[in-house]
């Protein structure tokens, strides 16, 4: 499989402009230019034709001709067809339910896992790449009729990890919420990626992209930071 799974879109160099030498990479093990498919499917407050133009703009500049599938007639045909499949950011429980809908979590992770697409995902984007969406951030605005998502990769993700924890705020940090999680789900290890980073499959290779590195969760032990750089194991 070729996937690029990143925390953020947006930064202050512009949407989307940090990733655009890991997009151009990750767009080369196919057609390094060429038609792709847009899922905007976590747009809530944006609406899919904004969404749409707006990361069209943003990959035009690698050559990348962006079509969102909410245009098209058949959308599930368009993925069983495609070389490249963008799955934007959002809303985690508004995508996985749209997706679950329409069909296209089956067509995206069938076409995927068979090699025969990439795909790159941010933030809820990168959550439905996981086997569930149980590390996602967002508040569950929408039923997505399950938790259970693509699948790609063996590893949650948690999207814009950080540790902050402001003065005088009493609520749990994130490391103590995906503790939570590791905690009932030993079995299941979990990447947090701060802002500007990624994680890269291709094939059997792994990577974290990004001087921030990962913070890796797995069951009781204490978390780990991760330097960017190959990856043995997720």
């Amino acid at each position: 499989m070729n996937l690029l799974l990143l925390s953020n879109s947006t930064s202050d160099a512009g949407y989307l402009t940090h990733a655009l030498p890991w997009i151009r990479e990750w767009a080369s093990h196919h057609d390094a230019t060429g038609d792709a498919l847009f899922v905007p499917f976590a747009g809530v407050t944006r609406t899919w034709d904004a969404y749409e133009t707006l990361v069209a703009e943003a990959l035009a500049l690698l050559g990348l001709r962006v079509r969102s599938v909410h245009r098209l007639s058949d959308p599930v045909a368009a993925v069983q067809a495609a070389r490249h499949v963008i799955v934007g950011g959002g809303n985690t429980f508004a995508l996985l339910g749209h997706l679950r809908t329409t069909g296209l979590l089956e067509a995206i992770g069938a076409r995927v896992r068979s090699g025969k697409a990439s795909y790159l995902g941010w933030s809820a984007g990168a959550n439905v790449a996981c086997p569930t969406i149980c590390t996602t951030n967002d508040m569950p605005i929408a039923d997505p009729g399950g938790f259970g998502a693509l699948g790609l990769v063996p590893v949650q993700i948690n999207a814009h990890y950080t540790d902050a924890h402001p003065p005088g705020h009493r609520g749990e940090t994130r490391e103590q919420r995906l503790r939570e999680f590791t905690t009932l789900r030993p079995d299941m290890p979990v990447l947090g990626l701060p802002e500007g980073t990624g994680l890269r499959v291709h094939g059997s290779r792994r990577a974290v992209l990004g001087a921030a590195g990962a913070r890796r969760f797995h069951g009781p032990a204490t978390p780990q930071w991760l330097a960017e750089g190959p990856l043995d194991h997720l």
